[in-house]
């Protein structure tokens, strides 16, 4: 199965998105409550319908970007917050990506890409972060299997992966998951090196 741009918008077309919670999720929200900054840099990468944008932006942050190749999702997106500047809205290849960010948010994502290509995301991720730039955000803690997406993986796994690179702030099974993801879901802080 190649994970392209067509497979994703064909899933949003057929709304076929289960990963969709339709709002932020609580994990997310809560830290994100706890910034203070609204100026910001913020990426969310393979955004989707992004909850966490409505709720960056609805907060008052003033540099929150959305990245999909699905144009479906960039087009709600659009439609939704017409008062947004197009720029904040990219619709390309992530590993394309030429900006760097003060801070990335991780939501389903990193779990949607094919799993040869965690080392990519991880120096992608490396790349376009600013000096003391975090990823934060949620990855799935399930074993690791060839039917997904989503493709889980392991606390241990992430550690080897990103440790290199990151500081690794946090990495613990997130108390606050919504009901149906309760105990798979890992929060973490990783801090550009």
């Amino acid at each position: 199965m190649k994970l392209n741009s067509d497979y994703w918008e064909n899933r949003y077309q057929n709304n076929e998105i289960g990963w969709d919670c339709g709002a932020i999720t609580t994990p997310l929200k809560e830290y994100i409550d706890q910034l203070t900054d609204k100026n910001i840099k913020i990426l969310i990468p393979g955004a989707g319908n992004s909850y966490e944008f409505q709720y960056l932006i609805e907060a008052g942050f003033t540099n929150v970007y959305v990245l999909d190749y699905a144009s479906t999702p960039i087009k709600n997106l659009k439609n939704k917050f017409p008062n947004v500047d197009d720029k904040f809205f990219l619709e390309i290849d992530f590993f394309e990506l030429n900006e760097t960010f003060d801070l990335i948010i991780e939501q389903t994502f990193f779990c949607a890409l094919n799993v040869e290509m965690r080392q990519q995301y991880a120096d992608k991720m490396q790349a376009i972060l600013q000096p003391k730039g975090k990823l934060v955000g949620l990855l799935f803690q399930f074993p690791l299997t060839e039917s997904g997406p989503p493709f889980g993986g392991s606390s241990e796994e992430y550690i080897r992966l990103f440790a290199d690179k990151f500081d690794i702030k946090t990495l613990e099974t997130a108390h606050n998951s919504i009901q149906p993801r309760k105990g798979n879901e890992l929060f973490f802080i990783f801090t550009k090196k």
